[in-house]
């Protein structure tokens, strides 16, 4: 536990050991973990052509963790800047080769499609031609408490045209945010673990290091700005009474679950 005086000896700086990346990675981590069960539970051969759509963040998990197992991996995003995200630590690291093209075409050259790009990513059109032997989808809605975000969502139409004998939807949620994007999910497990601390005695405040960091990432496309940011520690907490503010964090990962249906 890292503990520090605060203005006086009294009053204690507790610090969490996570780090921002820490708590994208455990989520990131659940979903790929689901992706690899499912594809796995198929005995597909090691050299399956994988396609997988949208790098931010779902996308560059699940293409770290299925290149444990598979030869054959091409990751596709429209922002070419994203493809720096493979040689840092967002979704842990990739053992055989990834490749990377911003060309939506070659989606329709995969055996496995993965479409992770959720609101406004791929539409209707483009979904019906996705001939694969298999096809995931990523869920963009979390817990159905937002009616326009429920409209909003199109991922039924998407995986209804698509001809594929394998079909499947990733689905996260637990801590009640609208959405399941990591980000949405990091601030909601912070967001949380805040309103906890307030609960316990001798508690002055507490603050978490998170910033708009969509405007980092796709506004001034730079990436090691971004991982330099998210390697600071998630959450400060002043007290008269230090204790592990990574308890907190735990439990709100803890209630993340991430499953194909």
């Amino acid at each position: 536990m890292d503990v520090d005086t605060g203005i006086t000896s009294e009053v204690f700086t507790i610090k969490s050991e996570t780090r921002l990346i820490d708590i994208f990675n455990n989520i990131i981590n659940k979903k790929s973990e689901a992706c690899l069960n499912y594809i796995d539970n198929l005995n597909l051969d090691k050299n399956t052509k994988i396609v997988v759509v949208g790098t931010y963040f779902t996308g560059m998990g699940i293409v770290k963790k299925l290149s444990e197992k598979y030869n054959n991996i091409l990751l596709i995003d429209i922002y070419p800047h994203l493809k720096e995200l493979l040689d840092t630590n967002i979704g842990g690291n990739y053992k055989n080769s990834i490749n990377f093209s911003t060309d939506l075409e070659l989606i329709k050259t995969g055996d496995v499609v993965i479409d992770t790009t959720g609101f406004g990513g791929l539409n209707v059109e483009q979904s019906s031609e996705i001939n694969a032997e298999v096809f995931l989808i990523e869920d963009p809605v979390a817990e159905d408490n937002d009616s326009l975000l429920k409209d909003k969502n199109n991922i039924h139409e998407r995986i209804n045209s698509v001809n594929s004998s394998n079909k499947a939807i990733l689905k996260t949620k637990g801590i009640n945010t609208k959405t399941s994007g990591t980000m949405t999910l990091t601030i909601g497990v912070l967001t949380n673990a805040l309103q906890e601390s307030q609960k316990r005695e001798g508690v002055l405040y507490s603050a978490c290091e998170m910033g708009f960091f969509e405007e980092v990432i796709f506004k001034e496309k730079n990436i090691p700005k971004f991982v330099e940011l998210v390697s600071k520690n998630a959450m400060k907490i002043s007290t008269i009474d230090p204790f592990s503010c990574d308890d907190l964090i735990k439990t709100q990962l803890d209630k993340i679950e991430s499953k194909m249906i």
